[in-house]
């Protein structure tokens, strides 16, 4: 458009250039321009305050801020949106200077988060099922194929979307278009269970109705694509098939989300009946079918005791036979091969808590009371049982020794009459791993009958591979892994790989060992994974895992990002994220803080990291960040914190604390606001987490949450790093949480420009949207490059 600009007509050339005195008398009168002073930075928003006092155990505090949360005060929810429009463009503001880096990130991230267009076909008898997305809808559809006529099948573009040009038929069949569920409950579709039948014919899941907060259970007749008419019920929490399909077992929940009824619905009767109810307000139910689909087992749990009761399956209504009883909470799963109840818990032996899971069984007999379980293997310490999973012949075992996992399996069944035996003396068949395994996830693994079984294997210094196992050869197959090499997807089922008729590759576990990385796309030759015995406040040594680029690394030179999450005794995901490639590339060096009162570690890491010793968590995490300064694997005054949810609420506490470690720190979604959520909770909490957090009722878990909380001690009058908080009108923690947060921070901390606290909104689940997860991730990764270099 620069034309546009010119005059119309273009002056003649000088022939003569200007005389020595014209170019005096025009410099004469020529000023100097003054630097223009640089724009003032955007003044952070300030939500009203209104006074509020509360009182518990003697004690008395003020919230200025609690009126957010009041989500029933129309006046106070308009002033909660005016804020949030704030928060909004100020956010925007601060960010602005980004924008560039923004596009240049999501770029960068665009091709290595993956979202295929269909899931892995999972086999099941004679089926494939399996998930797809179809071009411009929002959500998947639910297919299945037969799999006498689709050993080839590669992906859904070919055939294209299930059809056979070469013989004019449809070869797939749709079992449910998620795009019509959502149709159904508002244009949201979200499934939490989804049960197929063991004859193939029927379909139960429940889907969220987002209007009432429950999920709403249905069945689909597979045959015809028809919603049946019953049982069709609501506020269902659990699902399990009974008499080969003919019936359905399901639990629901009462208002306050506590599974409480059992019922049973043979199908074609329109009739529901109870079969067990819970009427003490604190136990829970629980149902799963066992693998063969012989058994439904009825797990009963309150803080006090674990039961688990069986059904038969051929006759649901003949009754519940209790089998085992512990008199505390524990974790119990039954499994059922050929005459024999296998049980794997961490419930107390002979009086003594046990930090891990161990495995019994017992015979099936007619008795009604509870059985005799035998231990199956010798306890070593030095073998740690991790999780098991059966088929027809095999069993897998998921052990670990010291930080290294392994995955054996060994024959069905196992020998009688010994007793507990060492676990060499099953003659274990180890199968191969890539080095520096961090997590192993079974899969659905539905199909009882076969040999082959599906893990997923994950690293920090791999993408994720799922891998199907053939227990009987030995041999592995890597049905799907992206290959960031190349910066594309090997692949055997269902992706948006670039990669032309991908080939499923068999090694055998005989040939080769877990040295050979390069069968497993791993990028350990280009970013190095070290582990560290980091000692905490008490002496306690903490797991502390560092990747970094092999290119990059530079003593006490690098920025550096430390994870932590420590609660629910969950695994802290240590897994490769495509997305802090953008970072690892850029210098900077990636931790894991394996906190108390995070799993991995068995159950007294848990509980040593929960409750009235949940500020265990926070000095370990403060421990491995000294540690990484002090140690000079990042820079000092480069680090910042990562977390999400739970995690989220142990990065903000670390902060309160220490706030001079950390230079920035990313909040998802956070927990922050622990006191006034778990004595009024606006959202309802689950028997968990006030197990995880501490009853407010009893005196010594209030002082607890009191010395903990985020939320109410923060340090008035010293300056804190730059946070940026993530929230979202669709999380489990309200948005009130962050902003209650974001707001005294602001007040009570003293204010820098170059160290912003802000507030970053969503209306949308990031998790289900590649171009939101894409656009997000860049965000977060802009706002730890701007602060680092502003400082």
């Amino acid at each position: 458009m620069r034309h546009l600009l010119l005059p119309l007509v273009t002056p003649r050339r000088r022939l003569h250039p200007p005389s020595l005195l014209s170019l005096h008398l025009r410099t004469a009168h020529y000023k100097a321009q003054k630097p223009q002073p640089a724009p003032p930075p955007p003044t952070p928003p300030k939500p009203p305050k209104r006074s509020a006092t509360f009182s518990l155990h003697n004690q008395t505090w003020e919230d200025h801020y609690s009126w957010m949360s009041n989500l029933n005060d129309k006046v106070a929810m308009r002033h909660m949106d005016v804020y949030m429009e704030q928060e909004e463009k100020y956010t925007e503001a601060v960010m602005s200077d980004t924008l560039n880096l923004q596009a240049k990130l999501q770029h960068e991230m665009g091709p290595r988060i993956q979202f295929p267009l269909s899931s892995i076909p999972c086999r099941w008898g004679p089926w494939l099922y399996y998930r797809r997305v179809e071009e411009g809808k929002a959500y998947p559809v639910l297919c299945r194929r037969l799999v006498s006529k689709n050993e080839e099948f590669i992906s859904n573009k070919s055939p294209s979307a299930g059809f056979d040009f070469t013989s004019g038929r449809r070869i797939e069949e749709t079992l449910l278009d998620y795009n019509k569920e959502a149709e159904r409950f508002g244009g949201y579709a979200y499934e939490e269970l989804s049960e197929v039948s063991p004859d193939h014919r029927y379909l139960a899941y429940t889907m969220y109705d987002k209007d009432n907060d429950y999920f709403k259970l249905s069945v689909r007749d597979l045959n015809f694509g028809s919603i049946c008419n019953s049982p069709q019920a609501d506020r269902v929490s659990g699902l399990a098939w009974a008499m080969d399909g003919k019936a359905l077992l399901y639990v629901v929940t009462d208002d306050k989300q506590r599974p409480y009824k059992l019922y049973c619905n043979i199908l074609g009767t329109n009739k529901d009946v109870l079969i067990y109810e819970e009427t003490e307000g604190n136990i829970h139910i629980n149902i799963r079918h066992t693998k063969d689909f012989r058994f439904i087992t009825v797990n009963t749990f309150s803080v006090a005791y674990s039961k688990v009761f069986l059904i038969n399956a051929a006759d649901p209504f003949s009754g519940l036979t209790l089998v085992w009883e512990c008199g505390t909470q524990a974790h119990c799963i039954v499994e059922h091969h050929k005459g024999y109840l296998y049980l794997f818990t961490d419930a107390p032996r002979e009086g003594q808590l046990v930090n891990d899971h161990y495995l019994m069984r017992t015979a099936v007999d007619s008795s009604s009371g509870p059985k005799t379980w035998e231990n199956v293997l010798i306890d070593d310490p030095e073998l740690i049982i991790e999780d098991v999973d059966f088929c027809d012949s095999y069993l897998v075992l998921l052990v670990r020794e010291g930080r290294n996992y392994k995955l054996c399996s060994v024959d069905l069944p196992l020998p009688c009459g010994k007793g507990a035996v060492q676990l060499k003396e099953l003659n274990p068949r180890y199968l191969s791993l890539p080095n520096h395994v961090c997590q192993i996830s079974p899969g659905p693994n539905y199909d009882y009958s076969s040999s082959t079984m599906r893990f997923t294997i994950s690293s920090p210094v791999m993408p994720d591979a799922v891998v199907d196992y053939d227990l009987s050869s030995g041999t592995w197959n890597i049905v799907q892994q992206q290959n960031l090499l190349h910066e594309r997807s090997r692949v055997l089922y269902g992706s948006s790989s670039s990669v032309r008729n991908p080939k499923m590759i068999s090694f055998s576990t005989n040939e080769l060992d877990s040295d050979h990385d390069n069968l497993w796309n791993s990028l350990s030759e280009y970013f190095a994974c070290e582990q560290y015995d980091v000692p905490s406040h008490d002496g306690v040594l903490v797991s502390l895992t560092v990747v970094y680029s092999r290119n990059k690394v530079k003593k006490a030179q690098n920025p550096g990002l430390l994870h932590g999450h420590g609660a629910y005794g969950e695994l802290l995901d240590k897994r490769w994220r495509s997305e802090l490639k953008s970072l690892l590339d850029r210098g900077w060096v990636i931790a894991y803080a394996d906190v108390r009162g995070g799993g991995g570690w068995g159950k007294k890491w848990h509980q040593d990291g929960k409750c009235t010793k949940k500020c265990n968590s926070i000095s370990d995490y403060i421990s491995c960040a000294k540690f990484l300064i002090e140690r000079e694997i990042v820079q000092q005054d480069k680090l910042a914190g990562w977390g999400y949810s739970a995690g989220g609420f142990l990065v903000a506490s670390a902060i309160n604390r220490s706030p001079h470690l950390f230079r920035a720190a990313v909040l998802e979604v956070p927990f922050l606001d622990p006191r006034n959520t778990l004595l009024n909770p606006v959202i309802p909490l689950t028997a968990y987490d006030y197990e995880e957090f501490g009853y407010p009722d009893d005196v010594e878990d209030f002082d607890a949450i009191q010395r903990y909380s985020p939320y109410d001690n923060i340090q008035k009058g010293v300056p804190y790093p730059a946070v940026l908080v993530s929230s979202s009108f669709k999380t489990r923690f309200g948005v009130w949480e962050a902003a209650k947060w974001v707001a005294r921070v602001r007040e009570d901390t003293i204010y820098d420009p170059k160290r912003p606290i802000l507030l970053n909104l969503s209306t949308d689940i990031v998790e289900e949207n590649r171009y939101l997860q894409c656009k997000e991730s860049a965000f977060e990764t802009a706002f730890l490059l701007k602060v680092m270099m502003d400082s």
